[in-house]
């Protein structure tokens, strides 16, 4: 039983259970893994919970940022909807990761949409308490700086493959970064997609149909094998070295 003193199973107090739990999850995340526990104390007094269900929208373009989400489990999705009413899909949050950070410092609105894919568990922690732990303690502001430091890298990545790459080589450079892939050498090893092909797509800025036909050619080509989700890499060698 997650943070209960003693295992007792008796105990119903709901405020101290809430309370507990929220503390374990936040010293488990990487941002806040190497805080002492009177600093996970403080950020917890300034930390909500929020359980959303699939399809929820946690924030709506243009809300006010008084605040930053922390993905517990579950996953959401960053978007942006087009006067068309087409979606782009920025990014896809999962556990462990935040999101919201950079528009909390900037005093901005969210510019995307934020919606659950999942049944998920949502931290907010609230911007005063974020600002005034950065005040105590630098260490906590380098952590910070370095996790929006690494988000400014992958959206640069994203930006040149978007804008330098063809819409084939944008979908091996994912097959092939995906967590969880498999060694550098040439061992055939299989790839899970996090999220549905249509969401993999809008995030490669492709369509559902641009990115099924690379699939079938790469199948076609015998070096990969696609079964729903479940994309096995047969040939990993002559996938990275595809012209």
């Amino acid at each position: 039983m997650l943070g209960f003193p003693g295992n007792c199973p008796h105990r119903t107090d709901p405020m101290a259970a809430t309370k507990i739990k929220t503390q374990s999850f936040l010293a488990n995340l990487p941002l806040f893994r190497e805080l002492a526990p009177e600093e996970i104390d403080r950020i917890a007094a300034g930390t909500t919970e929020r359980h959303a269900e699939r399809g929820t929208v946690v924030a709506n373009k243009g809300d006010p940022v008084d605040g930053f989400h922390v993905v517990v489990y579950g996953q959401v999705k960053l978007a942006l909807s087009t006067p068309q009413g087409d979606e782009k899909v920025v990014e896809v949050i999962g556990p462990g990761f935040s999101f919201g950070e950079a528009l909390m410092f900037l005093g901005k609105p969210y510019i995307v949409t934020a919606t659950t894919l999942a049944d998920s568990l949502l931290l907010f922690v609230r911007k005063d308490t974020v600002l005034d732990e950065i005040e105590r303690d630098p260490t906590f502001a380098r952590r910070m700086l370095a996790g929006l430091s690494r988000k400014l890298h992958n959206l640069m990545s994203d930006l040149e493959a978007v804008t330098l790459k063809s819409g084939r080589e944008r979908v091996i450079g994912y097959l092939m970064r995906e967590e969880g892939a498999g060694p550098e050498g040439d061992a055939p090893y299989a790839v899970s997609l996090p999220v549905s092909k249509a969401i993999v797509a809008s995030r490669l800025n492709l369509t559902p149909e641009h990115f099924s036909r690379i699939l079938h050619d790469l199948v076609s080509a015998k070096l990969i094998e696609v079964d729903g989700r479940e994309i096995r890499i047969v040939d990993p060698r002559r996938l990275r070295e595809l012209p």
